[in-house]
């Protein structure tokens, strides 16, 4: 059964007590009576009420006063002032002070009931969207971005000083490595947080259909625009906006995405007026951007409007000294949404989890945990939970063979690796891309992306 909600009655007639006391019990309320502010107040330091119906003028301290202190003990206190000598300044100042609503003595019963469902309405949404965003902040918060490598601890430096700031942030990663959650935490961690967030997906859409996405357009700007459309940018005013993946943008995508960075303005396709905007940009990529620009691929004045700020996030094989931690916090996040005890993982597996190369990083680390828990019926993960590939798996820094070849670079080490494990996994699903995504832990855009990069030749066989 629900409980009760309370109400706080302060007023010094005896009547006026009996009267609301009686209409409100009968209702289903629980009341708390007080006859002055001082007594009211003493209840507030120790007590939590749903509602307070407070009289305007009281002797010694009025309910203005009442009031100022209520909210200074419970900023988020609903209050109905109450009072027979209501006028127009009177009600203003309650309301500049923090009153939700204000009723005039002698008050019809069914008038206070409605006011007064209409309030306890509102302290449920204000409750709620509190716990939402102390969900939110717990979600993204650094703590949560989990590593205890000193490598990590670096990347949390940058990321806390960053955060606060407009600057333009530009993250860089290989596929999984988090590039959303950091971007998502830095604007959770800044003065933009009661502002949107929005994600872009860069590579997902036709360039003009990019444009009208990003920009919106006019009623008539080009066939089948039956209406006008608001774009991402200027829902995303006083917000983030992130764009995954930017390389994927043509240059003259690029070309309008720096003159909004330059200007915080743009126009509507189709469009005539100018629209103001105050947007923080963050942008990802997995790919080399001086690269591209070398290869006349990406704009030089965008890649340094963008490079402000970068933070470079580490593949999982670089700080393999975080796996047990993120294997407990995977196992634990996929028992509890499986209504399962949480799992615990054996030595000897934790030892293949350590050894694995990980090609899709944190994200392929993360769904092979939620596979796991999904699929054991035990409480202890053996080698049995264990998929083959990861026990037939002879790809660790120490024994595969690119990493220990001095006539390659980091860099191209990775690359050779990344195109063999594609490739490998094109093969072990029939040229099926959203299949090799599946096996290689990425999205199939990412998938899609790095065929591309990498030069591979497929069937380009998309769906099953």
């Amino acid at each position: 059964m629900p409980e009760k909600e309370t109400i706080h009655i302060i007023d010094d007639e005896k009547i006026i007590h009996e009267v609301l006391e009686d209409l409100l019990v009968s209702e289903g309320y629980q009341c708390t009576l007080s006859s002055n502010g001082q007594e009211a107040l003493k209840k507030h330091e120790t007590e939590s009420f749903d509602l307070v119906l407070l009289d305007l003028l009281m002797p010694g301290m009025n309910g203005i006063e009442v009031l100022q202190k209520i909210k200074k003990i419970d900023p988020n206190a609903v209050v109905i002032i109450i009072t027979a000598y209501a006028s127009v300044e009177s009600a203003i100042t309650a309301m500049k002070k923090g009153a939700f609503d204000y009723i005039q003595k002698p008050f019809q019963h069914d008038e206070l009931l409605i006011t007064l469902k209409r309030a306890i309405k509102h302290k449920k949404l204000q409750e709620e969207n509190i716990h939402l965003k102390d969900q939110l902040k717990r979600k993204f918060s650094f703590d949560n971005i989990i590593g205890k490598s000193k490598i990590m601890q670096d990347v949390f430096t940058v990321i806390k000083a960053s955060a606060p700031t407009r600057s333009t942030i530009l993250i860089q990663g290989e596929s999984g490595t988090g590039k959303e959650l950091v971007a998502r935490a830095i604007h959770q961690n800044s003065e933009r947080v009661d502002f949107p967030f929005i994600t872009v997906n860069s590579g997902s859409l036709p360039p003009a259909l990019l444009e009208s996405h990003l920009f919106g357009h006019i009623k008539g700007a080009f066939t089948g625009a039956v209406s006008q459309k608001t774009g991402l940018f200027e829902a995303a005013d006083k917000g983030s906006i992130f764009f995954d993946e930017i390389s994927s943008l043509n240059l003259e995508t690029q070309a309008k995405l720096l003159r909004v960075m330059q200007e915080r303005e743009f126009m509507k396709l189709g469009g005539t007026k100018t629209i103001k905007v105050n947007t923080r940009v963050i942008a990802a990529t997995n790919t080399d951007l001086e690269e591209l620009i070398n290869k006349n691929q990406f704009r030089e004045d965008l890649f340094y409007r963008l490079n402000v700020i970068k933070i470079e996030i580490p593949p999982l094989r670089e700080r393999k000294e975080d796996i047990p931690l993120l294997v407990k916090h995977f196992l634990e996040l996929y028992s509890k949404e499986n209504n399962k005890e949480n799992l615990e993982v054996t030595e000897g597996v934790m030892e293949l989890l350590e050894k694995y190369f990980w090609p899709g990083n944190v994200r392929e680390l993360e769904n092979l945990i939620e596979r796991t828990v999904v699929l054991t019926r035990s409480k202890i993960v053996g080698r049995e939970q264990i998929p083959s590939f990861l026990l037939k798996s002879k790809i660790t820094r120490k024994t595969d063979p690119l990493l220990s070849d001095h006539n390659l670079n980091l860099k191209e080490k990775t690359r050779i690796f990344q195109k063999n494990a594609v490739i490998d996994a094109l093969k072990k699903s029939n040229g099926i891309q959203k299949k090799a995504a599946g096996l290689l832990g990425v999205k199939p855009t990412t998938l899609n992306e790095m065929i591309k990069r990498l030069d591979i030749e497929t069937n380009n066989n998309q769906d099953e």
